[in-house]
């Protein structure tokens, strides 16, 4: 059965690099806690390379009360998957030497409550793979251990499954995993990069979600759009509802779905 694997990297790390990665079911447990008493705490949240995902934009604009054009343009970097050959947002570091999450404290995450699905997830890896017959999406997790880490001295202990509720990670992997189907669509009718014109509207649609508000209504996109008006009210004033339309509309105009 044909399958197409992508995987989550908790913090835009390379896990070949000076690390260790070891299998580990849902309800196998694993020893691991992060708090101001470990002695490498903040140590993460440098020499950053941090991808964000959509969802991930989303909540950290509304935490900070920014709109997402302010967000990206203070926060982020934007690239082009080298693989994927769509836009990819970054997080945005402090100067060197640390090159320091911009949200890091002394006293830990100012955003913690609306953290990345990455720093949620770790220390685990996430990868999810799709049978292309079926479209049944399973999921695999492997422990990532870092040199630098001693979160995993620690004397707790959890299962993969409690570790995902008490991160609140669950309602990040269902829309990072929407994804996964863009992926497949791209790579099926597109396998260079986008245009210019493609890349913009990706963009704009999946990231800069209020300029994609403002577009759809000031040149009456959704006129003649076959939606039932409760739907195009919740476009109006819900992200999360708007972020689901985005993922449709790419689907749609970009890759014909």
């Amino acid at each position: 059965m044909a399958m197409l694997w992508v995987i989550y990297i908790p913090l835009g790390e390379d896990p070949t690099m000076d690390h260790h990665l070891t299998p580990i079911s849902l309800d196998e447990p694993f020893r691991f806690a992060c708090a101001k008493t470990v002695p490498c705490f903040n140590a993460c949240c440098r020499d950053l390379n941090q991808f964000l995902t959509p969802y991930d934009i989303l909540r950290l604009k509304h935490h900070l009360g920014m709109s997402s054009g302010d967000f990206l343009q203070r926060y982020c970097f934007q690239h082009t998957g080298p693989e994927s050959g769509l836009p990819i947002v970054t997080l945005k570091p402090k100067a060197a030497p640390q090159l320091a999450c911009p949200f890091v404290t002394a006293r830990g995450c100012s955003v913690y409550v609306n953290r990345p699905s990455s720093c949620r997830t770790y220390p685990l890896v996430r990868a999810i793979s799709k049978s292309r017959e079926t479209g049944a999406i399973n999921e695999h997790f492997m422990v990532l251990k870092e040199t630098h880490c001693r979160g995993f001295n620690e004397n707790k202990a959890q299962t993969v499954r409690q570790w995902l509720e008490q991160q609140g990670i669950c309602v990040y992997n269902e829309f990072n995993d929407m994804l996964l189907d863009i992926i497949s669509l791209k790579n099926q009718v597109r396998l260079a990069a986008l245009d210019i014109k493609s890349r913009h509207l990706f963009h704009l649609a999946l990231y800069d979600l209020d300029n994609f508000r403002c577009q759809l209504f000031e040149n009456n996109l959704l006129d003649n759009a076959e939606m039932e008006p409760t739907m195009i009210e919740a476009i109006k004033s819900d992200d999360v509802t708007l972020l689901r339309f985005g993922i449709e509309w790419v689907k749609r105009g970009l890759f014909g779905r």
